[in-house]
């Protein structure tokens, strides 16, 4: 999440008179993200997020967003779906950008999770998994293995301003992932960004799966392999905790039981999550606007989580080393 587009409270409150929510009382910008603009918006009913879709997300892409996010709440699943206007709308146009208003879930999303919150937030996964399972939308991945080297060579020799010699390290590991992706596994419609700040917790119980703008059809366990190199480091990327993956893991195979393919296949996985941070973090570092309300991210941090997922990968790039 984060501010990009301002949104005066004159234009918020002409906004927000098309709904039945109530007047407008406060709404206060949210910095955490990178992905769009976002507003915590109180009314004299209730509080709501308010967000304006920007760079990556296309306005041609919500319809199926929104699809997902009702047919995952219908099956009593804790995603917050859109609101509807007076009219039956609820995708708008605001400050010259798409437009939605999102009911708010209570919660706080987590900067250290316990192995009981990930066993938690794992079963969550499968239980979205599992209600899917008749969910006929399709999107693909924006951000999928496809797009990894593309994105690589618009980056180009600049990720070395970043660190010595990343360019040539990244190319290095991604010919690897590419050589060994296992395009057969079960695909599904995933998550594919459920890091900790998109699941709000209320001690060790989820309360909210949030921000689904990246969600498509990919391989299920990617999806898994994601929240595992998201959760299960510190925000640096260099301190592993096993017993909070692990707990992911048990938590998902309640649901979905890990094949031996599976479990083979886990790590090349995991790596690709690695990579397609890395590289999307790197562009947004290279190219976010100075004066945007907005917390970049480290790229190296996903990054130096290589070490883990193929520790043979520390001796052979310089930037590992």
């Amino acid at each position: 999440m984060a501010v990009y587009t301002q949104v005066s409270a004159e234009a918020l409150a002409r906004f927000l008179a098309g709904f039945e929510v109530g007047e407008l009382v406060s709404a206060k910008g949210i910095a955490e993200g990178v992905e769009n603009s976002n507003y915590l918006v109180e009314t004299t009913q209730d509080r709501f997020i308010l967000t304006l879709y920007e760079k990556r997300v296309s306005a041609g892409d919500l319809p199926y967003f929104l699809a997902l996010l009702d047919h995952l709440a219908a099956t009593g699943l804790p995603v917050p779906p859109a609101i509807a206007d007076r009219e039956g709308r609820a995708i708008h146009t605001l400050e010259g950008r798409p437009a939605c208003l999102i009911r708010f879930l209570p919660g706080v999303s987590l900067s250290h999770p316990t192995p009981a919150q990930a066993l938690a937030a794992g079963d969550a996964m499968g239980a979205m998994h599992a209600a899917v399972a008749d969910f006929d939308g399709h999107r693909d991945n924006s951000m999928g293995q496809a797009t990894w080297r593309p994105l690589l060579d618009r980056c180009g020799a600049s990720l070395d301003a970043i660190a010595p010699g990343l360019h040539a390290d990244i190319a290095h590991v991604l010919t690897r992932i590419e050589a060994d992706w296992p395009a057969h596994l079960d695909r599904c419609a995933i998550h594919a960004d459920l890091f900790p700040d998109n699941v709000l917790m209320l001690g060790d119980r989820v309360t909210g799966l949030i921000d689904f703008y990246f969600a498509c059809t990919d391989l299920r366990l990617y999806d898994l392999a994601v929240m595992h190199a998201a959760w299960s480091f510190d925000s640096t990327g260099r301190d592993h905790d096993a017993a909070v993956g692990d707990a992911l893991i048990e938590g998902y195979s309640r649901h979905y039981p890990l094949t031996d393919d599976e479990r083979g296949a886990f790590a090349t996985l995991a790596a690709g999550a690695c990579i397609r941070f890395t590289l999307s973090r790197a562009w947004d570092w290279l190219n976010t606007p100075a004066d945007a309300l907005v917390t970049r991210k480290d790229p190296l941090a996903f990054w130096r989580r290589l070490r883990v997922y193929d520790p043979n990968l520390a001796s052979l790039l310089k930037t590992l080393a």
